[in-house]
């Protein structure tokens, strides 16, 4: 059983962690709930769990573990183009596919819920998405082509602030509470 055990979480930055492994190693609840409480003790609130190697794989895979009120600036991933594709594990995620201009529609929302049975979301590279957490300890597993370069893997919407501006929280919200309207959920809770 020792084989199948997840490795030992190794900080590899402020924002993450990841699995040394040689054969293979398991996601198993116990990982899903440590990177949830990471989240939670993160400013950014959220947390990646990496299994792949390097920046340099060829195909990355990671938990992204993520609590209410986190940004995830709505990007896209055109040059190199790059699909993505998000597996829900804990908690429900949100998940929006923007116009060029930032606005979406019902038909450009979906609600990752494993408990309800909504459990995967493939976007194709190029189009404006984001995602966001619904409800505290929200974990998806998510899969992209490498390499990582922070020079060129995303291109951030003009439409949208910066992390760092002031004025990020107060998009996030709006576009949540248009989000929870066009999806018929509940208010938010943060």
């Amino acid at each position: 059983m020792a084989d199948r055990a997840v490795s030992v979480l190794r900080r590899i930055s402020p924002l993450a962690t990841q699995s040394d492994h040689d054969r293979f190693t398991v996601a198993d609840a116990a990982l899903v709930a440590q990177k949830c409480r990471d989240a939670a003790a993160n400013p950014r609130r959220r947390e990646i769990h990496r299994f792949h190697a390097d920046d340099a794989a060829n195909l990355h895979r990671m938990i992204n573990a993520m609590q209410p009120g986190t940004y995830v600036r709505p990007h896209r991933h055109r040059n190199p183009a790059k699909d993505e594709a998000f597996v829900a594990l804990s908690g429900r995620m949100g998940f929006i596919c923007f116009q060029d201009d930032g606005s979406f529609g019902r038909d450009d929302c979906a609600v990752l819920d494993a408990a309800a049975g909504s459990y995967a979301v493939d976007a194709p590279a190029g189009g404006w998405h984001a995602v966001i957490a619904l409800t505290p300890d929200t974990a998806i597993f998510e899969i992209k082509p490498g390499p990582y370069s922070p020079m060129s893997d995303k291109d951030f919407a003009p439409f949208a602030p910066a992390e760092t501006d002031p004025a990020a929280l107060d998009y996030l919200r709006g576009v949540e509470d248009r989000f929870r309207e066009l999806m018929g959920l509940e208010a938010r809770a943060w």
